[in-house]
């Protein structure tokens, strides 16, 4: 029997082909590079990983990734069609890793390549928020900002607002709670715990508050226009 090598961490970027909202989202181009690329460099920049592997069911996609430093020895063998939860395919790209490599990885860090500014430091920071909590998963999140989500209404059809939570009308803003809402910028989960449960939502998962810039995540077109002109300030004040 071959033996096979526990690692520590491995990044997974799960990238498929087919985006009906940004055609060919993960590989448009994205302030000089393809979207992906920037995920790829920021996941090596951290110097966490065994392998930076790209899961993906697309011939070119796998070449590109390939041409930016991440692994892709393999397509991706199942859950690539639409309705297919990224979690199901974060364990089928780990199934296939532990075969080609012959290793078993601890722990799994889920980058998503729609969140292009989402950096190294940001990973690093959420590794070292996840072996410190204890917990067995850890997905990212942000603050809501100026959308206060506390004064959110519903409208009818005629236009009427139906405060969805009243007692919060009559508060000052810096007496609210802060809440936030998770992004798929940075997952994080025991290997074990996530094929248990088949979701990084799985029991005792924590969320780890990032930058909002840093946790945009890229579905239309009107989050690339953010993201672009964000990326401009960015890059504008380094």
């Amino acid at each position: 029997m071959d033996r096979v090598v526990t690692q520590d961490l491995i990044a997974v970027i799960p990238a498929r082909g087919g985006s009906k909202r940004i055609p060919r989202k993960n590989i448009i181009d994205f302030a000089g590079k393809p979207m992906i690329a920037w995920t790829i460099e920021a996941a090596r920049a951290s110097g966490l990983f065994s392998h930076v592997l790209v899961s993906t069911d697309d011939a070119e996609i796998a070449e590109l990734s390939k041409k930016f430093g991440a692994d892709v020895p393999f397509l991706r063998d199942g859950a690539a069609e639409d309705e297919a939860p990224v979690a199901k395919a974060t364990l089928a790209a780990l199934r296939q890793a532990q075969a080609h490599w012959g290793e078993r990885y601890d722990t799994v860090v889920q980058l998503m390549p729609n969140c292009p500014l989402r950096d190294a430091k940001d990973i690093s920071v959420a590794v070292t928020h996840f072996r410190n909590s204890g917990a067995p998963y850890l997905v990212s999140c942000c603050r809501y900002g100026w959308m206060n989500p506390w004064w959110a209404h519903r409208l009818d059809a005629s236009g009427r607002p139906e405060p969805l939570f009243k007692d919060a009308l009559t508060c000052r803003s810096q007496e609210l709670d802060a809440l936030y809402f998770p992004t798929g910028a940075i997952w994080i989960a025991n290997v074990a715990a996530l094929s248990a449960s088949q979701t990084f939502y799985g029991p005792g998962h924590i969320f780890h508050p990032i930058d909002w810039m840093s946790g945009v995540d890229v579905d239309d077109t009107e989050d690339l226009a953010l993201a672009r002109s964000l990326r401009q300030i960015r890059d504008g004040a380094a």
